[in-house]
């Protein structure tokens, strides 16, 4: 496999003509030498195989790498991450932190949208729909900055949003046999029919209610610790992006 000088994106060894940009390799090769440094886009492999470490490659693939302005503004970024991160994380399940945060109005479009889009499936994934529909929305996101945008940073702010939405999910799950929380129209789950509650639902019909308490901590620990290594790779690309600027300076 070789990568097309042009997009990024990788392609067959035969391939005269980019099927992803549609750049005619012999002209742009006529042009530029395929062996000489190419300064402007650091992590192109022209004419090799992929790299063994495909994670290493689509962390280090950032086309935004060069920017100062950029750098800037991630770097201002990541203290305000782990701020919100803590104000999020440590009150814990029991406290509703996260659904009194205005994420979680950001984060109920896609829960709704989850009951209608796995309606076909039958009550029982309907109901657990919801909770699918608002984790499948950050994991598509983070996918798409990573696999087509080539922004790793901003992938790695998309699995901090997957792992916010965990912690969003907990106290929804610790409530199941309270139901105490405010449902969606005004309902509790104490006075709300049957089925009405989806964790409620979805534990009773699968034996696991008394369980409810150890699932919502499970939640919770799920996506602290998707946000901690969400931030950790922003850490690290940061210093990447740092290292990559002074070294063109210094050319």
């Amino acid at each position: 496999m070789n990568k097309c000088p042009k997009c990024d994106q990788w392609v067959q060894p035969a391939d005269e003509i980019c099927p992803h940009c549609g750049i005619v390799f012999a002209k742009f090769y006529k042009y530029h030498d395929p062996a000489s440094p190419q300064t402007d886009r650091p992590h192109v492999f022209v004419g090799m195989d992929p790299p063994d470490n495909w994670l290493q490659m689509l962390l280090e693939s950032d086309i935004y790498a060069g920017s100062k302005a950029v750098f800037l503004g991630r770097f201002l970024l990541l203290p305000a991450f782990l701020i919100w991160s803590w104000l999020l994380i440590t009150p814990g399940p029991a406290s509703n932190a996260v659904g009194e945060s205005f994420l979680h109005n950001i984060n109920l479009p896609f829960h709704e949208a989850g009951h209608i889009f796995f309606r076909p499936f039958g009550a029982f994934i309907t109901s657990l729909g919801g909770t699918l529909g608002q984790l499948l929305m950050p994991a598509i996101c983070m996918l798409t900055l990573l696999l087509k945008t080539r922004d790793p940073y901003g992938a790695a702010l998309g699995l901090w949003w997957l792992g916010e939405n965990f912690l969003d999910i907990a106290p929804y799950i610790n409530d199941a046999r309270a139901g105490q929380l405010p449902l969606l129209g005004g309902n509790f789950g104490e006075s709300a029919p049957y089925g009405f509650h989806d964790w409620e639902y979805l534990l009773t019909e699968s034996g696991l209610l008394r369980h409810d308490h150890l699932l919502a901590k499970l939640s919770h620990l799920t996506g602290t610790l998707l946000m901690v290594t969400a931030l950790l790779c922003c850490a690290y690309l940061l210093i990447k992006q740092r290292r990559a600027l002074i070294s063109a300076e210094n050319d």
